[in-house]
Order: structure tokens, then C-alpha cells, then sequence
């Protein structure tokens, strides 16, 4: 069974392919359904869907008001 990761708004994830600017690095500003992504390389806003969210994500950087060891 797969383990289910809670993601909020202002986590910062990093993913498995960079953005076209060079950045691995994005800030989450919606969840649900769609995922709402901000790259923090060139501030572009994305939406993709869960499912495609979940598997191109490689870890999360940092937590809202904390940093992920």
C-alpha cells in the first residue's frame, strides 16, 4: 500500500525534471483535484493534476515555517 503525503500551500517541493528556466524547485499554492505550482527559478504559475503531481515529484524541500532534514 502507498503512503500517503499530506501537501499544503507554501510547501516548497523539489521535482524530478527541471522547468525550462533551470529550476528543480517549486512553492505550492493550491491543492486538490489540480495542483497549483509556482517555480521559484522565474515565478512562472502552473496547474497540474494530482495524479501527474505525485509522480513527478521528487521531495520536499521545505515545510511551510519549517525545513525538511
Amino acid at each position: 500500500m502507498r503512503e500517503i503525503i499530506r501537501y499544503e500551500i507554501g510547501d516548497v517541493v523539489k521535482m524530478k525534471k527541471p522547468h525550462p528556466c533551470g529550476s528543480y524547485e517549486w512553492e505550492i499554492t493550491r491543492t486538490g483535484i489540480d495542483f497549483g505550482l509556482k517555480c521559484l527559478g522565474c515565478g512562472r504559475r502552473v496547474m497540474i493534476p494530482r495524479v501527474k503531481f505525485e509522480k513527478a515529484i521528487k521531495s520536499i524541500v521545505s515545510r511551510r515555517n519549517e525545513t525538511v532534514k
